[in-house]
């Protein structure tokens, strides 16, 4: 079993194997203590997903997700050499040297009166090429392959976390605005036309909770972060 050292209030469970997001899921529904994050450390892949037991509604609660973004940027600017570039999608994409290398995904108990039992982040990075074909898929990447075979995947979960808590720590103090400041400057393909959520239109920016502010078809619309919650089944 992998050992992991985390800050307290945060414990570590190994998935040994399982799938971390749907293993916390399940914790999570079943009552499991905040804090808990369980992870797979394979040797081409780190999975992790840790549980949170929002005191804000959803909407605001939802600021984890670019919250954990920033966290795994940080972490990876703290361990990979200096010309490594991280920078996020707002969906929770993770790009490393431009290249797509991980996502971070979010899901919640379905709110009642906006207010979620809990929520869920989480966190898939590529470790290792899937292939040594690389150039057929060149938008895809691996840490190891720019640069980062000297990042252990414990380092990296471990530093993730305490990055994580730095930020939510900055959040229940000042709400968003830190966290908005550092998001928008490690932003990827937010310009021009995007399309999110399923709706395509002129990037324009994000609101006080985070949410995509696009304008489409001539009219400003919101797409808040709970469009892209995963729902338990």
């Amino acid at each position: 079993m992998t050992s992991v050292t985390l800050p307290p209030l945060f414990s570590a469970q190994d998935a040994q194997g399982g799938d971390p997001f749907a293993m916390a899921i399940a914790a999570a529904t079943e009552g499991c203590d905040a804090g808990l994050v369980i992870h797979d450390l394979a040797a081409d892949t780190l999975r992790a997903a840790i549980v949170f037991a929002p005191d804000v509604p959803l909407a605001q609660a939802t600021a984890m997700l670019p919250n954990c973004g920033v966290g795994i940027q940080n972490a990876l600017g703290a361990l990979a050499p200096p010309e490594v570039g991280v920078h996020l999608g707002w969906d929770g994409t993770i790009y490393v040297n431009g290249g797509i290398c991980g996502a971070l995904r979010i899901a919640a108990s379905d709110p009642v009166d906006d207010m979620a039992d809990w929520l869920v982040i989480d966190l898939t990075l590529s470790l290792w090429p899937a292939s040594d074909e690389m150039g057929l898929t060149p938008e895809m990447t691996a840490l190891y392959a720019e640069g980062c075979a000297e990042v252990s995947a414990v380092e990296l979960l471990e530093a993730w976390v305490r990055h994580t808590l730095v930020g939510i720590n900055a959040w229940a103090d000042g709400g968003t605005k830190s966290l908005h400041r550092e998001w928008v400057g490690l932003t990827h393909g937010l310009s021009g036309e995007i399309t999110a959520a399923g709706q395509t239109g002129t990037y324009l920016g994000v609101d006080e909770s985070m949410g995509l502010l696009l304008k489409v078809a001539g009219n400003t619309t919101l797409i808040p972060l709970t469009a892209i919650l995963t729902r338990p089944v």
